[in-house]
């Protein structure tokens, strides 16, 4: 950090107010150069700029934003998964308060994107490979555990999800659908009481290898995996990172 004191004996020059300096050196750059400057993305936006979303969706709210953005999502390099985490789905469904605007002529996912972080709770995060749309209560930290290397590693290399998609699926819904993928016991079993306070699945992935599968179930389903050998257990995550913000006439 460069010293602000002034010599003794040297006079101060006057300062340019910031603002007028911005606007004195933006002028000074072509204007060929500004469309370049705001297409500086990190290269998962560069994916979900590449995704339309369907014509005449003027809002995004809760009877179609899940269901438009994971019908939009398409297999590409970088991002495997688009995942509504527990906090955004409550903000869809259990406050009914999430609505944005949609402003563009031709909007993508990613204007999508925009407009739900501007304009809502929602937040969305890029954790490779899955994209999280969250809120401040969800925890992004995986609280998974390994018990059986090899079981593990069978499921990295030898098992490939080409295509997976829930749009408020239940666990007596998935559990089956993953079973039959992975080849491995997955509890709690089909129709079990113990999956009953799980919350409801919203993804869409492609080319998940098995492991990643897992990963992102206990991501949409507020929940935590043991993998041991040849089966992998799921319960309750019940790390709650923030109280979700309230309206007044809810409190």
């Amino acid at each position: 950090m460069k010293n602000s004191a002034t010599p003794v004996g040297v006079a101060r020059r006057a300062q340019v107010p910031f603002v007028a300096t911005f606007f004195f050196l933006a002028l000074l750059v072509p204007l060929s150069v500004w469309p370049a400057l705001s297409e500086r993305r990190e290269p998962w936006q560069q994916a979900l700029a590449a995704m339309p979303i369907a014509a005449a969706t003027p809002e995004l709210n809760r009877t179609n934003c899940v269901q438009t953005l994971l019908s939009a999502f398409k297999p590409n390099e970088i991002v495997k998964a688009i995942i509504f985490m527990p906090g955004a789905t409550d903000e869809l469904y259990l406050f009914r308060r999430a609505r944005a605007a949609l402003t563009n002529g031709n909007p993508t996912v990613l204007d999508a994107l925009m407009a739900l972080t501007n304009q809502t709770f929602i937040h969305a995060t890029f954790r490779a490979p899955f994209l999280l749309l969250h809120t401040d209560e969800d925890p992004l930290e995986p609280a998974n555990r390994i018990q059986d290397q090899k079981t593990a590693e069978r499921l990295r290399s030898l098992v490939l999800v080409e295509r997976l998609r829930c749009d408020d699926w239940d666990w007596d819904a998935l559990q089956p659908v993953l079973k039959h993928s992975l080849k491995i016991a997955l509890r709690p079993w089909r129709y079990s009481t113990q999956s009953w306070h799980f919350y409801r699945y919203s993804f869409a992935a492609y080319h998940l290898d098995g492991l990643e599968a897992l990963e992102l179930a206990a991501l949409a389903g507020k929940t935590k995996f043991t993998l041991r050998r040849k089966e992998a257990v799921f319960e309750l995550d019940p790390r709650v990172l923030a109280a979700p913000k309230f309206d007044a006439h809810l409190r």
